[in-house]
């Protein structure tokens, strides 16, 4: 798995260093359309404005950026707005990818991400996730069951409406954006057959699930030292246990998420990110304790008009029999 993961980094610097493709014609519609805001003065402003009209337009800003599950906002939680939407009045926008790596301590995740959308508004992401569960495996074989292997696969396919554009109706009114993500997981169904049925025990009824989410994004300009922040929050409809790695319940549950980005710089964004937990299993001895709520704080450059690096500390509470609360996260995006 290390070797496809450094196989998807090599990639990615092979596309960044070759050279860029022609830009799509016309405005892009994005959420960090605010060129004027992040100009340096309306003097510089007004001198190249006859230059800027004759010009081609430029890309939009590669944002956001990817959440592990496969689609856009934070490296935990969604946005309302979408990455790389394409020229308005395009049915299709090109795609984004995107490789991330989190460390947890005792256990490993990768994820290679992608995202389109189409009519500015839909968009569609696929992830794939591969957990190394580390020590939870070592736990299991002292308490003298065995899990058969060391590592869950899941894959997310997601689907997102944009039901409300930012401003609309000439309102201060935030970009809605409604969600669902069907998950399925490759290996706990395997696991459980060989723990005996430990995990049905505690709740565990089936290797997939179904997330809804409502998200809700506004951006305010100006608002710090003349400076965007964006303000998020939403809800999360799931039956999820540890997001679905550790497989899904039976019983739905609402959880609060959300996030405030900041952008100091151009090229400089600085978030936090909170995401409720809820518990749809029991506790099962030493071995699979409550989740508890995840944040994370993120700093994240754009390199190039294409191309993002997202670097991460999060605190992800409980992780199956150990804590996570000094999480380590990279991430890679690319918007072709």
């Amino acid at each position: 798995m290390r070797s496809l993961i450094a196989l998807m980094l090599a990639v990615l610097l092979v596309i960044v260093a070759a050279p860029a493709g022609a830009e799509s014609a016309g405005e892009k519609e994005t959420w960090l359309d605010v060129g004027t805001v992040l100009a340096a003065n309306e003097t510089e402003a007004t001198t190249t404005s006859s230059a800027a009209e004759s010009a081609p337009p430029s890309k939009a800003p590669p944002l956001p950026f990817h959440c592990i599950e496969g689609y856009s906002g934070g490296p935990i939680t969604p946005m309302a707005y979408m990455a790389n939407p394409g020229a308005k009045g395009a049915i299709a926008s090109l795609p984004s990818l995107s490789t991330t790596f989190l460390n947890m301590g005792s256990k490993e995740m990768y994820v290679a991400a992608i995202t389109q959308v189409f009519f500015n508004r839909l968009e569609l992401g696929y992830a794939y996730q591969y957990l190394s569960v580390g020590s939870l495996d070592d736990d299991i074989r002292k308490a003298g069951l065995d899990m058969g292997q060391a590592h869950v696969q899941m894959h997310n396919f997601n689907a997102r409406l944009q039901v409300l554009p930012e401003d609309s109706f000439d309102l201060p009114l935030p970009a809605l954006t409604a969600g669902i993500h069907f998950k399925y997981n490759d290996d706990i169904e395997q696991i459980d057959d060989s723990l005996g049925g430990a995990l049905k025990g505690i709740g565990y009824e089936r290797r997939w699930g179904i997330d809804y989410t409502l998200t809700a994004s506004k951006m305010f300009p100006t608002l710090a030292f003349g400076r965007p922040i964006i303000v998020t929050g939403g809800l999360r409809l799931s039956n999820a246990a540890q997001t679905g790695l550790f497989g899904f319940g039976n019983e739905y549950n609402a959880t609060f998420e959300g996030s405030v980005a900041y952008l100091p710089h151009d090229r400089v964004v600085l978030a936090y990110e909170f995401r409720g937990k809820n518990n749809p299993y029991q506790r099962l001895a030493k071995l699979i304790d409550r989740e508890q709520n995840w944040h994370a704080i993120s700093a994240n450059f754009i390199l190039t008009d294409r191309l993002t690096l997202t670097t991460v500390w999060g605190a992800l509470g409980n992780i199956g029999n150990a804590h996570a609360d000094c999480s380590l996260a990279i991430q890679l995006k690319y918007e072709f």
